[in-house]
């Protein structure tokens, strides 16, 4: 489909303007991330979007389409998954974006969609492939006025929902990728630490830099161990802000209370290697320290934190805490 009209900007081109990005089988894309796809929705840096995420196809909800709301009926009647379960909202693209920029997605607000979310076990995957071997599939109610989620055997846990995946289109040469990996552009990062309040900043492969988002969590424990969380619908109102020439070889966030920095591999000793090496690059840009004095830092006051362990490539991030850094704002990666 065409992307949707942009309102008129107003004769300040510095005014942000609100758009919104409804989630039909006109706007979604299923399991797959690429950089020939056709935007959506056309926005200039700066600017403000309401997006619409739906979670989960048939096979995920058990067949059970009961509980999902029409608009979600409507892509998993209407849309093909191709390579991965992720329905993804998007791609919008940000004016001027070329590969080499920097693309700052703010997370302004994120709501949750539904009332349900889902966990699934799927054997020969997540971290204990051997041991599970009954695939299981549980729906469980989420009270969304007291943000839990009541387990069937009697505990409530608490909701920090984020979105799993965020991303900017892959390198053009790279074809059609699965949204399962997290990789240079993000994608599947499901990183809980990504909570509203937080900037991520994706590099931009491709003119447009084409954002997509979905995958959306309730609540889930750092490393993922049965391969979901509690994945359900959610919204979110990002902003898109445009950093021209700012070349990132892989995600950074910025969430209230920390930096942090990530890594990629299938092997979770190079995960690490990759995101503490990213800290030490983005403490010396920001501080002026030596290298050696960064690497000294980072072992007292860095975290190093498994961010998930079942998505093909493992992920790491690493964590600094803001408040010790007596940074100026605004940090940027």
């Amino acid at each position: 489909g065409p992307a949707q009209t942009a309102p008129p900007h107003p004769p300040d081109a510095q005014q942000p303007v609100k758009h919104q990005l409804k989630a039909t089988p006109a706007t979604v894309h299923w399991g797959h991330l690429q950089a020939d796809l056709e935007p959506r929705l056309q926005v200039r840096s700066g600017d403000h979007v309401e997006i619409e995420t739906f979670s989960g196809g048939r096979a995920d909800l058990s067949g059970d389409l009961s509980i999902v709301a029409p608009a979600h009926r409507d892509i998993i009647e209407n849309v093909m998954p191709m390579d991965g379960p992720h329905i993804l909202t998007g791609p919008i693209a940000v004016e001027g974006a070329q590969p080499g920029d920097c693309l700052e997605v703010r997370i302004e607000t994120i709501r949750l969609g539904a009332d349900w979310g889902y966990n699934l076990i799927r054997p020969g995957r997540g971290t204990l492939p051997d041991e599970f071997h009954q695939p299981r599939q549980n729906t469980f109610p989420i009270d969304r006025s007291r943000s839990i989620t009541r387990l069937p055997w009697g505990i409530d846990v608490p909701l920090r929902p984020f979105f799993g995946v965020l991303a900017t289109a892959p390198p053009p040469e790279w074809g059609r990728v699965s949204s399962v990996p997290p990789r240079e552009f993000g994608g599947n990062i499901d990183n809980k630490e990504l909570i509203a309040g937080s900037s991520l900043f994706l590099p931009v492969f491709t003119e447009g830099a084409l954002f997509s988002a979905g995958d959306g969590h309730a609540v889930q424990g750092d490393g993922e161990m049965d391969v979901t969380a509690l994945e359900t619908c959610m919204n979110g109102r990002f902003q898109l802000i445009l950093h021209p020439g700012r070349t990132l070889d892989a995600p950074r966030a910025l969430t209230p209370t920390h930096l942090i920095t990530m890594g990629f591999d299938p092997d979770l000793d190079e995960a690490a290697r990759q995101a503490s090496h990213r800290m030490l690059d983005w403490l010396t840009a920001l501080t002026g320290w030596s290298r050696e004095q960064a690497y000294i830092f980072s072992s007292l006051a860095c975290d190093i934190r498994i961010t998930q362990l079942v998505n093909q490539n493992k992920g790491v991030h690493a964590m600094v805490r803001r408040d010790l850094l007596s940074l100026s704002e605004p940090i940027l990666p």
